[in-house]
């Protein structure tokens, strides 16, 4: 059994697996670095100093207007679809920069289209007399028109 779990462990695919895995994570944090500290403070400055990540929805009396969301969530129960939205800009920028670095991979990878191979005169004599030969027709009968 422990030789089995080793064959297991060590194959090709479940190291890949496990190298993939490290590299989305890390890869994850780097995206994650890039829209918190680079682009919502763009987006923020295009709309006029707007933090996301403070907005949020009270859903509870308790809660006093004009807290961080942070300090709201510690008061009562709160919506905050601003760190919703940084999500989801996360989640876009992902989604384009794995599309981007797929196409590359794609493309160096794409062999030239190999020329379709002309078949020999001969071959294809040989083919039809097989054809013939496996329905059973007589050779030197006229060609039977296919049905339609």
């Amino acid at each position: 059994m422990l030789e089995e779990f080793k064959k297991f462990a060590l194959r090709g695919n479940v190291v890949d697996l496990a190298v993939g895995v490290i590299i989305g994570a890390a890869f994850g944090k780097i995206v994650e670095s890039l829209v918190a500290d680079i682009f919502m403070p763009i987006i923020g400055a295009v709309t006029g100093g707007l933090d996301f990540s403070n907005y949020y929805l009270r859903l509870s009396s308790a809660v006093p207007a004009g807290l961080s969301y942070l300090d709201a969530k510690k008061q009562g129960a709160v919506i905050g679809y601003g760190s919703f939205v940084t999500v989801a800009i996360n989640f876009v920028i992902v989604a384009f920069v794995l599309f981007i670095v797929i196409r590359a991979m794609n493309r160096l990878k794409a062999k030239p289209a190999e020329k379709a191979l002309e078949i020999p005169a001969d071959v294809k004599l040989l083919a039809e007399i097989r054809d013939i030969l496996a329905d059973g027709r007589d050779p030197a009968a006229p060609p039977r028109a296919i049905p339609r």
